[in-house]
């Protein structure tokens, strides 16, 4: 079967994540500047090899203060690490019918964990243009220790200011080349 590459329709994605803030809410995040490029064997997703590279500048919180501070070297320290990669190494099929679990490198910080990610397989279509398109809906659950990110403060009420646990989510839409 012939190889097939896709990439990202940036305007139709999202990448973003949430954190605990004082225990009691979570904080969403974005980052707006984000590829992805894939191979495939036609268009079989299960063959994929993708890679994900992140601009950790591009990180949205809605307080300017706060992206300052997860840009210092606090959090991401972007002016030493300016990206974050996902290499995908390994994809399960869940349940047959458009889950799956997808297992990859992922490296913040210089720190490089396989991590595994919820994927839900929205399928191929074309859009009104011609252009074939790959969506998905992806979720996971990262700590953040586990990749230097370490920074906290305690509370007066012996509890932290930020969780450990970071969720992940995504809505991916795929071109054909």
């Amino acid at each position: 079967m012939a190889k097939q590459q896709w990439t990202l329709d940036l305007t139709h994605s999202e990448l973003g994540f949430k954190i605990r803030h004082l225990m009691i809410t979570n904080i969403n995040g974005k980052f707006h500047d984000f590829s992805v490029d894939a191979e495939t064997e036609g268009e079989d997703f299960m063959t994929a090899k993708v890679t994900v590279k992140v601009d950790v500048d591009s990180i949205t919180t809605g307080s300017d203060d706060r992206d300052k501070h997860l840009r210092s070297p606090d959090f991401f320290d972007v002016n030493t690490y300016r990206d974050i990669t996902f290499v995908t190494t390994k994809y399960e099929n869940v349940d047959n019918d458009g889950s799956y679990e997808l297992w990859g490198d992922l490296t913040i910080r210089n720190v490089t964990k396989n991590v595994k990610l919820a994927v839900e397989f929205g399928g191929v279509v074309k859009d009104p243009w011609g252009n074939t398109k790959a969506g998905f809906t992806i979720n996971g659950k990262i700590n953040r220790k586990d990749f230097g990110l370490t920074w906290n403060a305690a509370t007066e009420t012996g509890g932290v200011l930020v969780g450990d646990d970071v969720k992940l989510y995504g809505e991916v839409q795929l071109i054909k080349k």
